[in-house]
């Protein structure tokens, strides 16, 4: 199990890693492997490019380029909350019905005379809840994350289902389709948006004490606890966070789509945790990169955007995201 390495967060200031430095010669091969893997998105998001590049004029253009980012904005405000659980060695599945439930709660509210202001700021609460939800059950029941996710993933999702009917909610709101369409010149909203959750996200794991210490949960929990840090409300804030930023992600989708679908968001979900594996993180804690996993989400988007462009049926993007989601499985073994 890695160990939180305080001295990587001093000389790189978005990644934490664990005890990679205490590899002898003996595990070269290893530690060249392991620092292969720490790249692996950005090697990946180049290879995509340059294939999708010469398959298609269409692909690297400024209008395309400016689709793509907008899309992978929602995927990367997601995988920055992921990234948080992960790093204290956690799961959360609930994302896939947590970022619904967050539309849904958004478009009831914008639907029955709410003002708008009031109705982002309760959904992202209600996302937040199922976070508090989560974290109490992990942190201070000792339950199994997976599980406890899991099971979030179903109540929450026949929620969402009983407060829509079972319904796409239309929201028409033109704030929504102006943070969907435009931006401040060539900047988008969404990238804006993504980019402060980046940033709050980085700040909060390098340069507080705070992030020390949800990387040393996730390093080595019972020397983190040896050592006084207060694992269980790590634990907490680690899920509390990710239900916040998902609720984000949730007015981002609704301010995409226009309507609040229930419908849950698997592929969200798994590609959620491929862009924080892809991204240089391990899924067994200690180790953090927000670049990484940024670069992760705009890889995965790349990829069916490409297929898109291509002509590749819908049938078989679910399979090319699925081999990466296994791909990133199998990186993270070098990275435990």
């Amino acid at each position: 199990m890695a160990e939180t390495d305080t001295r990587d967060r001093a000389d790189d200031p978005d990644t934490a890693a664990a005890g990679g430095e205490a590899a002898g010669r003996g595990r070269g091969s290893r530690f060249s492997v392991a620092s292969a893997a720490r790249y692996a998105s950005v090697i990946g998001l180049v290879i995509v490019f340059i294939a999708f590049f010469i398959a298609t004029p269409d692909f690297l253009t400024t209008g395309n380029i400016s689709d793509l980012l907008v899309s992978a904005s929602i995927l990367a405000v997601l995988a920055m909350g992921q990234q948080l659980v992960v790093s204290v060695a956690g799961i959360d599945l609930s994302i896939g019905s947590n970022l619904p439930w967050a539309a849904a709660v958004l478009g009831y509210l914008a639907t029955h005379g709410w003002p708008l202001a009031l109705a982002i700021i309760v959904a992202i609460a209600a996302a937040g809840v199922v976070g508090v939800v989560n974290g109490v059950l992990v942190a201070y029941l000792n339950m199994t994350d997976f599980i406890v996710t899991l099971g979030s993933l179903s109540v929450v999702s026949g929620i969402t289902l009983l407060l829509t009917s079972g319904n796409t909610v239309p929201v028409n709101s033109h704030f929504l389709q102006d943070l969907a369409l435009n931006g401040a010149g060539p900047v988008k909203w969404f990238w804006l948006v993504a980019l402060v959750v980046a940033l709050l996200t980085a700040f909060l794991l390098f340069r507080t004490r705070t992030g020390t210490h949800l990387l040393a949960t996730g390093g080595n929990l019972e020397a983190a606890r040896g050592t006084g840090v207060h694992v269980s409300r790590m634990r907490l804030l680690a899920y509390v966070f990710s239900g916040l930023v998902t609720g984000v992600a949730g007015v981002l989708f609704v301010a995409r789509t226009g309507g609040a679908d229930p419908s849950l968001q698997t592929d969200l979900l798994l590609s959620s945790i491929a862009a924080v594996v892809l991204g240089g993180s391990s899924l067994f804690g200690g180790r953090a990169s927000v670049l990484g996993s940024a670069v992760g989400a705009v890889l995965l988007e790349s990829l069916i955007n490409g297929f898109t462009l291509v002509g590749i049926s819908q049938n078989y993007q679910p399979i090319a995201v699925g081999g990466v989601v296994l791909g990133a499985a199998f990186i993270s073994r070098f990275q435990k």
